[in-house]
């Protein structure tokens, strides 16, 4: 999808802009077991910046087996230090529950209800995303910073 696009259906555009006039779609097929795992990260602010923390949390799901997730991540991203121990084998749908924060073990029934809230949060969750193909400019990021508030949250999926 082109960046105009993109930025015209998030709202972007003048009015109501942000019909979609077309959209492509492309199917994997998903393993019987997909790896996934949840690590937070926290870097400490400058001594000229003492207010200021940065913490990343990373939540991904794999598909394929532990061993091939960390030997990808420790190929293309070491810095996060990605452990066995952080990850966790499971089927699709029980990774919905574990994103969801439900208890690992949870019975995948709580799927079908049409009323259930997550573990995580005392509202319902609805999210949009798009894939990035290419890196994020520098000049967009600062961007983005410049208008923060004091408390504000950015989430990169990988």
């Amino acid at each position: 999808m082109g960046e105009d696009m993109f930025w015209a259906i998030r709202g972007g555009g003048g009015g109501s802009f942000g019909v979609v006039l077309a959209w492509k779609t492309n199917s994997v097929s998903v393993p019987a077991n997909v790896t996934v795992f949840r690590v937070h990260r926290m870097v400490k602010s400058s001594k000229d910046d003492d207010k200021m923390t940065i913490q990343a949390r990373f939540s991904s799901m794999f598909l394929g087996g532990t061993d091939k997730l960390l030997q990808l991540m420790e190929e293309k991203f070491p810095q996060l230090g990605l452990m066995k121990e952080d990850c966790l084998e499971m089927s699709w749908a029980e990774s919905d529950l574990y994103f969801e924060q439900f208890p690992i073990g949870a019975p995948l029934e709580t799927l079908l209800g049409r009323n259930h809230k997550s573990a995580l949060s005392k509202s319902f969750f609805k999210a949009k995303s798009e894939f990035v193909k290419q890196p994020i400019p520098e000049m967009v990021v600062a961007q983005v910073l410049q208008g923060r508030s004091k408390s504000m949250a950015m989430v990169f999926v990988a």
